[in-house]
């Protein structure tokens, strides 16, 4: 798509470093330089202002990526868009079928009722929960590396969803302030929802989050 735009050698193009490396990679095998914006803390996805304060007069293109089922708020990166003259793609996740999407969400919503001392996702509207995401509060990735250790030996599978903010990668190394990203690469901790859970296997999940949980108190 960057290519059929004519984006290439020369241009910029504004993305985000919280996520898969995949985009940055489509914007340099296109010719262009990715150059990253911060995220939303909320939603994990490009901060309107972030990629407003990226912009030069070689940016090209902005390439926005839904995170983890929620969409991002596009409408300000549209206008932003349409203000400097730029290209706005939208990036997307597979999207699960009907059926399983509504069992996420239910079991999404059972985690949302259930647990203590880490922050539950900011749902929105439209968020199909393809992860659902918690930040551990306390000292940041010491903390939830020894939750997410520490859950797993009571039986619950979890995930690191961003383990390296693309920004810090070898070959996309950048000199550049992007506090929330990586905020949230050291604290975002992901659960299961998925379909075939039972009851049973969410109590337990809640059960062995707030066990622990309550011990790590946010800093500050």
């Amino acid at each position: 798509m960057l290519r059929a735009a004519g984006v290439g050698v020369g241009d910029e193009v504004v993305v985000p470093a919280f996520g898969n490396v995949e985009v940055a990679e489509a914007v340099a095998t296109a010719g262009a330089l990715p150059v990253f914006a911060d995220i939303d803390p909320l939603t994990y996805c490009l901060e309107p202002a972030a990629v407003e304060a990226a912009v030069t007069p070689r940016t090209a293109a902005v390439v926005v990526v839904h995170r983890f089922g929620r969409p991002a708020g596009v409408g300000q990166l549209h206008a932003l868009g349409r203000r400097h003259g730029l290209l706005v793609l939208e990036h997307g996740e597979s999207e699960a079928p009907y059926d399983e999407m509504a069992q996420r969400r239910q079991r999404a919503a059972f985690l949302d009722a259930k647990l203590r001392g880490v922050r539950i996702p900011e749902g929105g509207v439209g968020h199909t929960y393809q992860q659902y995401v918690v930040r551990v509060p306390g000292n940041g990735r010491p903390d939830r590396d020894a939750f997410a250790r520490a859950i797993r030996g009571r039986g619950v599978e979890c995930r690191v969803p961003v383990k390296t903010p693309v920004h810090r990668l070898p070959e996309f190394r950048r000199c550049v302030s992007l506090p929330e990203t990586e905020r949230a690469a050291d604290e975002t901790l992901a659960l299961p929802v998925d379909a075939t859970l039972t009851k049973r296997d969410m109590q337990r999940i809640a059960g062995a989050c707030n066990a622990l949980g309550g011990l790590l108190q946010p800093t500050g």
